[in-house]
């Protein structure tokens, strides 16, 4: 694109205030001159210009651009101009003064599947689901941002880094260093969120680092054994934990939440990948026709 064009697609747009900032950039809230319409306009950092784009930024624009569903914040131009959303779902804790409604908490998680269902049958991890990457528009649609994580995935199957998703929605094959994953990465991360919605904005496993992370989930779930997870103890980090006994009733942590709920809750917190439900399975619980 030429300077000039880009300076005139760009005046088109009247900054209004900055609504976010992180490791790759900043977020403002502008309005579109033309036809008033309000956007967020996602300026990326470059600390070195001679390096050009970077990877996170020309990866969160390849997907996007892939990725077209409601449930999934759009990218409007290749200057990344999202739809604007009033608030994230970390803010929407904040606002709730200790109570989500029942109803809201499974209108949330519906939608947050739904973009994940999308995302999975188009073959693209998130990598870095949580509260704060869920936006939410004055309609209480939910969409799926902040694309820089994220990963296409395929056969052959690839190895990734271990570095990703938040510590506390980081599952916990990928917290022993687990580097070949799929869909299930998302799906714990979707569970950690779901227990947090129906708790009002409390963290389920709130870790100081990755060792205190496990023995959180452990605390909670009981210590996965070998007969449940055979693989867990070839992954990188492997280390032995003492032999928790899961809590009986998941109820007593979350009280909010239907037994429906907390049967399906249990799907997404399965310690072994291989066994935690898809995107798609969940959608067909019978938690959704309470």
């Amino acid at each position: 694109m030429k300077a000039i064009d880009f300076l005139k697609k760009m005046n088109k747009y009247e900054k209004l205030e900055k609504i976010g900032e992180g490791t790759y950039g900043m977020v403002f809230k502008a309005k579109n001159r033309e036809n008033q319409s309000i956007v967020a306009l996602k300026k990326v950092r470059l600390d070195d210009e001679e390096e050009g784009i970077p990877s996170s930024a020309l990866r969160e624009i390849c997907l996007l651009k892939e990725l077209k569903h409601i449930n999934i914040v759009s990218d409007k131009k290749l200057i990344l101009v999202f739809e604007y959303c009033d608030q994230d779902l970390k803010k929407y804790f904040d606002s709730c003064d200790g109570m989500i409604d029942p109803n809201i908490v499974r209108s949330f998680l519906r939608q947050l599947l739904c973009g994940l269902s999308y995302c999975h049958s188009h073959h693209v991890l998130h990598r870095d689901l949580k509260p704060q990457n869920l936006l939410i528009n004055k309609n209480g649609e939910l969409k799926l941002a902040d694309f820089g994580l994220a990963r296409a995935f395929g056969i052959p199957v690839r190895c990734y880094s271990s570095e990703v998703v938040t510590l506390w929605y980081r599952p916990p094959d990928v917290l022993f260093g687990a580097k070949i994953y799929s869909t299930s990465i998302d799906m714990w991360s979707s569970g950690c969120i779901f227990a947090e919605m129906a708790n009002a904005g409390k963290p389920l496993f709130p870790g100081s680092d990755v060792e205190d992370e496990l023995r959180r989930i452990f605390k909670l779930l009981g210590t996965p054994t070998e007969s449940e997870w055979p693989e867990m103890i070839n992954l990188p980090d492997y280390k032995h934990f003492p032999n928790y006994q899961p809590i009986a009733n998941l109820s007593y942590v979350i009280p909010n939440l239907s037994p429906k709920g907390i049967y399906l809750l249990k799907k997404f917190l399965v310690c072994n990948p291989l066994k935690r439900i898809s995107a798609e399975q969940a959608l067909k619980h019978g938690y959704f026709n309470e």
